[in-house]
């Protein structure tokens, strides 16, 4: 029998899907099995799976089939900066990318700082996102009332600016950073760089170049220095008053003596890399200049091969974007003026499958990071893995079909890439999200398939 063409998908919702002949990567396996979805669920997962009556059939011989991805960190820009991004357009991008939920931050206008906030930006969310979606509640140094009322499961964490990437939402009160990690009654997430480095080195520069500083300084400015002091500060907080923290986007080698590799089921400090810092080292910004500026910044080769052994020995834990989408013409400004971030939802997932395909990672450690970790560490309810009585968020690899980046097939509002002409060694095949194909035959289906994200962990 033909598999199912998903443009036929679009106006409809499939009571029930049959995966056959797959190669389910999974809790650390490989293995050759059908997989049944019924609604919105994993019905059966077994080999020899008859088609049932009334189902459509998708055969995925030579494929990979994952739990779709779970990105810890996007920025969408919504509300208050859709110029760049929105909820709509990122997620469905996101989805192409084989990402089927993600955890929003806190930095857009108006910020959310409070809990009131935070109910409008799910309510604006409801019936507009492809992909799965949780949002931040933002840290600030005189909302530590509204972090404390904070109810488990209204949001997916608690975030916290530890550096100066966000103007008033940097916290750097002491007191306030140790009533923060002593009362959050979920996770704290940081972004950790100590502020007053950077400005320090922010101001030689200036003295050496004026205001034209070539990109190459830019990990010299956003220094590992700073990295080390602001997440050392956040790993001593955490220890003493034995909070869940979780730091985002490591960037050095000085950081990784930081974090066990022990399993994270025992821990309750985290780690995580994303996929710009696993790929690009400093030597590529004579070529792409501002179109790689993010904070923390892009750092040395040596840098880079530290992260890549220290998510292998199991020192990082998660594997995200931090999704951050700038217009070009925003972005074509001179240092100081251009904004830090990088569009990255629809490449993530192939830029992890080329790393397997040069034998940087596995596979099965990839679907670890990226689906696993995120479900377990922020109590992602019955998302995350493929198991039978779960949502059925899958993503069907293949990793013989090459992917060659260009402006007609991006997806973002921003409509640039940082890897536009690189030819990707695996592309995504399908998306489905609750049971439904979002995603199929290089398009969008046009399902509105997203649900809010819940959450199960307390402090």
């Amino acid at each position: 029998m033909d598999s199912v063409h998903f443009s036929r998908l679009k106006d409809s919702f499939l009571s029930k899907l049959l995966i056959t002949n797959a190669r389910l990567v999974n809790e650390g396996q490989v293995r050759d099995v059908d997989v049944l979805i019924d609604g919105d669920r994993i019905g059966r997962i077994e080999s020899g799976l008859s088609l049932p009556r009334g189902a459509e059939l998708v055969d995925a011989a030579g494929k990979y089939l994952l739990p779709g991805m779970i990105d810890d960190q996007v920025h969408f820009r919504e509300p208050g900066m859709t110029h760049k991004g929105d909820l709509e357009t990122e997620s469905a991008a996101a989805a192409a990318g084989g990402i089927t939920s993600f955890m929003d931050m806190p930095n857009v206008n108006p910020q959310t700082t409070t809990r009131d906030a935070l109910r409008d930006k799910y309510a604006v969310a409801a019936n507009r996102c492809t992909a799965n979606y949780g949002f931040y509640l933002g840290a600030t140094n005189g909302n530590i009332e509204e972090v404390k009322a904070l109810e488990v499961g209204e949001a997916c964490g608690v975030k916290a600016f530890m550096g100066a990437s966000t103007g008033d939402m940097l916290v750097d009160d002491p007191e306030v950073l140790d009533s923060l990690f002593e009362h959050s009654p979920i996770m704290v997430v940081t972004h950790c760089e100590h502020s007053p480095t950077i400005w320090d080195n922010e101001r030689r520069a200036r003295e050496r170049f004026g205001e034209d500083v070539p990109l190459s300084e830019h990990p010299r400015i956003r220094s590992a220095e700073a990295c080390l002091m602001s997440s050392s500060m956040a790993v001593d907080l955490a220890r003493r008053h034995d909070a869940l923290l979780h730091i985002l986007h490591l960037t050095t080698a000085i950081e990784m003596p930081l974090f066990s590799s022990a399993h994270r089921s025992e821990k309750r400090i985290t780690a995580e890399v994303c996929v710009h810092h696993l790929w690009f080292d400093e030597t590529r910004y004579e070529e792409l200049g501002t179109r790689i500026k993010c904070n923390p910044a892009i750092k040395s080769a040596e840098d880079r091969k530290a992260l890549l052994a220290a998510l292998n020995e199991g020192r990082i834990d998660i594997i995200a974007t931090d999704h951050a989408p700038h217009t070009v013409q925003e972005k074509s400004a001179t240092y100081f003026k251009a904004p830090a971030g990088l569009p990255l939802v629809q490449h993530a997932m192939l830029t992890l499958f080329d790393l397997v395909a040069q034998g940087e990672i596995s596979v099965e450690l990839l679907v670890d990071r990226v689906s696993h970790a995120p479900s377990d560490l922020f109590g992602v309810k019955d998302r995350g893995y493929v198991r039978e009585g779960w949502f059925a968020d899958l993503v069907i690899v293949d990793p013989a079909a090459p992917y060659k980046v260009s402006e007609s097939n991006l997806l973002c509002k921003c409509q640039w890439s940082p890897f536009e002409g690189h030819e990707f060694s695996a592309s995504i095949d399908t998306t489905i999200i609750n049971g439904e194909v979002v995603y199929g035959d290089g398009v969008l289906t046009g399902a509105i398939a997203g649900r809010r994200l819940e959450f199960e962990r307390a402090r």
